[in-house]
């Protein structure tokens, strides 16, 4: 449990401190797009009030609001279902980047109304619409851990 607390804390502070740095310190909010090193990694400033890819955008209160206690509940959720097990280092380490993502962008919308995304990468002719941002990556890539390696957990349980 601890290294869940501590992975949720580090993707919580990284992903809100990247997001300060470049939505205020850099101004990407007033400058749209900063191109870093294209075509590989570019700053596109994008306010995602909706789900994933701006599904469902529809920039209502109550949708902004619904978003938040979901996300809120999923983090929970996933800590106290994490709470019942005695779980592998790598379940506690994808469940605390799930609920730190999921954390991050819960604040985003409560600040700003919006999640802040803005990296974008695009390679080899391709050229990627969408933005993202650190917490989406941790989300992702703890829902895929979480995927993988919470049902190796089970199953070593039930061995005698």
């Amino acid at each position: 449990m601890r290294l869940a607390g501590l992975t949720a804390a580090v993707v919580f502070v990284l992903d809100q401190g990247t997001k300060f740095w470049v939505v205020h310190w850099l101004d990407l909010k007033s400058r749209f797009a900063i191109d870093v090193w294209p075509p590989f990694l570019n700053l596109r400033m994008a306010w995602n009030t909706g789900v994933n890819f701006g599904l469902f955008s529809g920039g209502s209160d109550v949708l902004r609001w619904g978003l938040v206690v979901l996300s809120l509940a999923i983090a929970a959720g996933v800590w106290l279902w994490l709470r019942r097990l005695a779980p592998l280092r790598v379940v506690q380490l994808s469940a605390g980047m799930l609920i730190g993502g999921a954390l991050g962008n819960a604040l985003d919308r409560v600040l700003y109304g919006a999640v802040a995304d803005f990296l974008n990468m695009s390679c080899c002719g391709w050229r990627n619409p969408w933005a993202f941002n650190v917490a989406d990556v941790a989300i992702f890539v703890g829902a895929i851990g979480l995927l993988l390696f919470a049902r190796q957990e089970q199953g070593a349980d039930k061995t005698p």
